[in-house]
């Protein structure tokens, strides 16, 4: 694997791993449009692992809350607004987890790995979005969470398991729904990943362990690192761009990726 190609990976998984526009349909069709081997499993985990320092480090006071919560949500109490945070993410996780299971299982996972799947998820739930961010109330915030609504976002992101979908997309679709503002709705979504990340590398590092070798390790420190800085990059200037403007642009580069793909898989 090229330095060229491990950082090309990096960046495409650190910029759209939090943007709405999906980071598994982009590294998916990497390979398929220039020729470029996959970069392998090894390379996954710790791209995944840098966007996951990523959010953690943007959204440290948040983490450093729900950590603080752990030790009582293991005694069985969300008495406090940390147990009550972890308890939720917790409750958010357990649907893509399952959903996770029974697709690697059946094999399905890789049946949808196609072009064509790409460009519909693409156009269908760019277009959701674009529908939930502009008929969505913003009467909710991030502090108005619930057990109801964390299995229902739970739900919206087990969704996110179709490539092209996007995982940050169809959780921020979800909580504009509810009536959730749109930094929330973001807030939210950044949050709910960082159990999932965890999850999805925890499962594919099992299936790496024993594999990597001193070479494969450096390569993979690098990516973790480039993926970091661009994760960072991206979250930060989503989050101030959300101030201002709403989902619409990402919707548009959502709806024109999906016409092309679509028209890809139809004419190759």
């Amino acid at each position: 694997m090229t330095l060229f190609h491990l950082l090309l990976v990096a960046v495409i998984q650190g910029i759209t791993e939090f943007l709405p526009v999906s980071s598994s349909g982009h590294l998916i069709l990497l390979p398929n449009l220039t020729g470029m081997a996959d970069q392998g499993q090894a390379i996954d985990v710790a791209v995944h692992v840098g966007t996951l320092g990523a959010v953690i480090l943007y959204f440290w006071s948040d983490v450093r809350v729900a950590l603080g919560g752990l030790p009582r949500l293991l005694r069985g109490k969300t008495d406090t607004p940390g147990a009550k945070l972890a308890f939720l993410l917790l409750i958010a996780t357990i649907p893509v987890i399952i959903a996770g299971l029974l697709l690697k299982i059946t094999g399905l996972d890789d049946a949808m790995r196609s072009i064509t799947v790409i460009g519909w998820a693409m156009l269908v739930f760019g277009l959701v979005l674009w529908w939930a961010d502009q008929k969505g109330a913003s009467d909710l915030e991030a502090s108005d969470w619930s057990t109801r609504h964390a299995w229902i976002l739970g739900l919206w992101q087990a969704v996110a398991l179709i490539p092209g979908t996007s995982r940050s997309g169809i959780v921020i679709t979800g909580a504009r729904h509810l009536g959730y503002e749109r930094s929330d709705a973001a807030r939210l979504s950044m949050l709910m990943s960082i159990p999932t990340i965890l999850a999805s590398g925890a499962l594919l590092g099992t299936e790496v362990v024993g594999e990597a070798d001193w070479e494969m390790l450096r390569l993979a420190g690098i990516g973790a690192a480039f993926a970091f800085l661009s994760a960072l990059v991206a979250l930060v200037l989503m989050m101030r761009l959300l101030r201002s403007v709403s989902f619409t642009p990402y919707v548009v580069y959502r709806v024109v990726l999906g016409v092309v793909l679509i028209w890809l898989g139809h004419t190759a």
